[in-house]
């Protein structure tokens, strides 16, 4: 299972949370970053509905999938 971790870090005078090199937007205080990155966190958690997509990869190549809408990642902040 996919796992991501949400960090809260300092950002652009404030503080956001940042997923892999993504940041959130920013926020005026630690607390209000970690509740905005608790909150994304558990909605990436909820199952969807099944769906097929197509995307392009890289090389210009096309696919066609099914995205499972129960295939959720195990989504965590953490509060270094």
């Amino acid at each position: 299972m996919t796992e991501v971790t949400y960090h809260i870090v300092e950002h652009d005078g404030g503080f956001a949370y940042k997923v892999g090199d993504v940041f959130s937007e920013t926020f005026p205080s630690r607390q209000e970053a970690l509740q905005a990155a608790q909150a994304a966190a558990a909605e990436q958690q909820v199952p969807g509905s099944t769906e097929g997509i197509r995307y392009q990869d890289g090389s210009g190549q096309w696919h066609d999938e099914t995205a499972q809408g129960s295939d959720r990642p195990v989504a965590r902040v953490a509060e270094d």
